[in-house]
């Protein structure tokens, strides 16, 4: 028997299913390969953007605290901001509405301190407390910020 080898490859045209699935898994292979660092650099971005923007919202409450009153300032220990309720103007109250805000929540505490003066002595007229703001994103802390303030 003869075999008509012109007449049999006319016939084969295209790709058998096995070399389809084979060019599907290498290029799905090379596609991870160039799209997986732009995934990561994704979420790198966006926990910068976090951490940037609750260290603006932790200067922003110390600024608050220290432009009070000496004698007022105790007034802020234990104050809260639960989460998605950050006060934006503290003379009206209002809030940030921008979703931006949503996961974010500040809390103060305020202790009073004695600074030495010298090796042997500690303040006693001077007064000094030292406020700390603490920021969450979803419960996890993400800017603490200290500051020693007097009269």
């Amino acid at each position: 028997m003869i075999i008509d080898v012109k007449k049999y490859d006319e016939k084969r045209r295209g790709f058998t299913l096995a070399e389809a699935m084979m060019a599907v898994v290498v290029l799905s292979i090379a596609a991870a390969g160039v799209l997986l660092p732009f995934s990561s650099g994704a979420v790198v971005r966006a926990e910068g953007v976090r951490k940037t923007l609750s260290a603006k919202l932790a200067s922003d409450l110390i600024e608050v605290i220290v432009n009070t009153p000496f004698d007022q300032i105790t007034n802020f220990e234990g104050y809260s901001e639960s989460q998605g309720h950050i006060v934006r103007d503290f003379d009206t109250g209002e809030e940030f509405a921008n979703p931006l805000y949503e996961n974010f929540s500040r809390s103060v505490s305020c202790v009073n301190v004695d600074v030495p003066v010298s090796p042997t002595a500690f303040s006693q007229d001077i007064g000094f407390v030292l406020v700390t703001v603490q920021v969450r994103y979803n419960g996890r802390q993400v800017a603490s910020i200290s500051r020693l303030v007097s009269e």
